[in-house]
């Protein structure tokens, strides 16, 4: 019985922000879908270039050749380059972010919060999802490793079929530096982009600032800081996942090891290779998915309204 009620009010619109949990969660996948198709060319584009930080010779070259290699691919295989990796991603909208969000948004509602994100909850989602993300990114980073080689896409199911020789434990590689980075995203980018963004609409509010432009200002601000904390990160998820399924896998210490002897060559430019990358992707990717949420997020309080579902409170905007 309590499970039935449990269920039955998944789909209650709350009179207190409008809104049914199932609604809540429609909004984030949605904002979720349009992120991933905005973003997919830089994030390609980013890939590629912190992939492309050794040679055949698997030496490291200067961030200069990477660039340069990484621009060659996009010019020759513009269309296939700038869409590869999406059908994973799209994919993984459901079975990388309803866990993701699922427990991000559970964790809220249990622990009491109306409409926010505590990072209490952004940390025990980012822990508690890569089981379920990691394998999406891995699959997502094989289609495109082999693009300077082939010009083309690593098919999914040939990537599926070299992991099932492992018993699918290739697809894992990657999680340590991977909880870290979902960690950083959901604090950064759930908990304090939402924030944030409300403060500054609040203190521009005499400037007849809008909700599109207050969460680009948001994101510009917040995008600095989340790209610093991972692009080291990625940097690593990059070197452990573009490896060959096939072959030997690389470990963190290994990768640590690769991204330090990076940095001893070239400075702090081995070190964060797609930093300039990684702000622009950031600003694209957290403007897209919080003003797609907040589209859907509308839709949905106004068609309580007009139900009758739900009551605004006297006075509210």
């Amino acid at each position: 019985m309590s499970l039935l009620q449990t269920y039955s009010d998944y789909f209650v619109v709350s009179q207190k922000n409008g809104l049914s949990q199932f609604q809540t969660m429609t909004a984030y996948l949605g904002g979720s879908a349009f992120q991933t198709v905005l973003d997919n060319p830089v994030t390609a584009y980013r890939q590629l270039v912190q992939q492309y930080a050794k040679d055949a010779a698997g030496k490291a070259v200067d961030p200069k050749v990477a660039v340069a290699e990484a621009n060659a691919v996009f010019k020759a295989a513009p269309v296939a380059a700038s869409l590869s990796g999406l059908i994973p991603r799209i994919i993984g909208v459901g079975f990388k972010r309803v866990p993701k969000f699922g427990i991000l948004l559970g964790l809220s509602f249990f622990l009491g919060e109306d409409g926010t994100i505590s990072p209490t909850a952004a940390f025990g989602a980012s822990v508690l999802s890569a089981p379920f993300i990691n394998p999406i990114r891995m699959i997502e980073k094989q289609q495109r490793a082999y693009f300077k080689t082939t010009g083309a896409e690593k098919p999914i199911m040939e990537i599926l079929r070299e992991s099932a020789k492992q018993n699918f434990l290739p697809l894992f590689r990657g999680s340590v530096p991977l909880m870290g980075h979902s960690c950083a995203s959901a604090l950064l980018g759930l908990a304090g982009q939402p924030k944030l963004q409300k403060y500054i609409k609040e203190e521009l509010s005499h400037y007849g600032i809008g909700t599109f432009t207050s969460g680009l200002l948001a994101s510009a601000a917040v995008t600095p800081i989340y790209v610093a904390v991972t692009n080291p990160l990625s940097r690593l998820e990059v070197i452990m996942q573009t490896s060959k399924i096939d072959g030997k896998s690389i470990g963190v210490i290994e990768a640590c090891k690769e991204v330090v002897n990076d940095s001893k060559q070239f400075g702090l430019r081995g070190v964060f290779r797609g930093q300039g990358l990684g702000i622009a992707k950031g600003i694209l990717s957290l403007t897209a998915f919080h003003q797609g949420r907040i589209w859907l997020t509308d839709g949905f309080r106004n068609h309580n309204i007009s139900n009758g579902s739900y009551t605004p409170p006297v006075g509210s905007a």
